[in-house]
């Protein structure tokens, strides 16, 4: 596994960001709202399953890699090659230190997601989860499309920014996120849709976050299950979707 420092031309957003994550990654103890992430279970097994299904015997990146969780689980879906970038120094050394340092299909750099060092064309798939609300969303989903292959797939998991309460939270609660992030709106899905095609969008967490406190591991639980359930219900009506609380978004490069 080959570490890579880059030199990187940050703007004053970057590096608010950048400090963020960095302070964040040393602290001891996880964010608060990390209690939350139950609610929007389904769409991460939603979005294993799909790199799963998607990524054997090909070259991908981990775009905002953090501290390595998804790339210790897609490793060992069989790419060919996988690559993972961050802009916190911090967590690219907690991510060196989780994946396996004999590990040669895996290669860890800091680097800037909105100007990576790649060159064209590079990879068959980018992914990423609660990375692209941190960026230049014009920026980075250049850089993504610059980056991949014809017909290559992006998949992302991202918090959305139209539920009213879930935004009074956000707002009462200033010091649990970077200053810059800026959950998704329907003006950035329309900038996915220009750059990319066959664009799909899946939605999470609406009665799965209300009835949080009810149910236990959501794996294992028949309460999550059936919230679940009926929120893929609800989401059939835009209203519904305006008040989930994640989105799961693939798409492909034009």
């Amino acid at each position: 596994m080959r570490i890579q420092k880059n030199k990187m031309s940050l703007t004053e957003k970057n590096l608010r960001e950048k400090k963020f994550h960095n302070e964040l990654q040393s602290k001891p103890k996880g964010r608060f709202e990390n209690i939350f992430y139950k609610a929007i279970y389904a769409s991460g097994k939603d979005f294993y399953a799909f790199l799963e299904k998607n990524v054997k015997n090909c070259e991908i990146l981990d775009y905002g890699c953090g501290v390595g969780i998804s790339l210790q689980k897609v490793i060992n879906y069989g790419p060919k090659r996988i690559s993972g970038i961050d802009i916190s120094e911090v967590s690219i050394k907690k991510a060196k230190e989780r994946i396996n340092k004999s590990n040669t299909i895996v290669n860890l750099e800091v680097d800037n997601c909105e100007k990576t060092n790649f060159e064209d064309n590079k990879f068959d798939i980018v992914y990423g989860t609660g990375i692209l609300h941190h960026l230049d969303i014009s920026k980075s989903l250049n850089e993504i499309h610059r980056i991949l292959r014809s017909k290559g797939s992006l998949v992302f998991i991202e918090p959305l920014g139209t539920n009213p309460l879930i935004n009074l939270y956000r707002k009462l609660t200033p010091n649990s996120r970077s200053q810059d992030e800026h959950p998704l709106v329907k003006k950035d899905f329309e900038l996915i849709n220009e750059k990319f095609k066959d664009t799909k969008i899946y939605y999470y967490g609406f009665l799965t976050l209300i009835f949080f406190p009810f149910y236990g591991s959501p794996k294992n639980s028949n309460s999550f299950k059936i919230l679940n359930k009926l929120d893929q219900i609800l989401f059939k009506l835009n209203f519904f979707k305006k008040l989930a609380w994640s989105v799961l978004i693939l798409a492909k490069k034009n």
